[in-house]
């Protein structure tokens, strides 16, 4: 993968790494609200430099735009 995935920072992102959301974020078709601030483990680099997916509190699967993310 030739492109680099960076948060809202500009800080680059691998997989594995940490991120911290930096704004209040609604869950489609859930009632789960991802509060600022929030803790994501363990992300994991999708083939596009816009998304990352994850699993975060009781949502598995959530696909996250890294314009909402800073490297914890």
């Amino acid at each position: 993968m030739s492109d680099i995935v960076k948060d809202s920072n500009g800080t680059q992102l691998v997989d594995g790494d940490a991120v911290t959301l930096i704004k209040d974020l609604k869950v489609k078709g859930t009632s789960v609200t991802l509060k600022r601030g929030t803790l994501v483990k363990n992300i994991r680099l999708t083939g596009d430099i816009e998304l990352i997916e994850c699993n975060a509190e009781k949502v598995k699967g959530l696909v996250l735009r890294t314009e909402f993310l800073k490297k914890a």
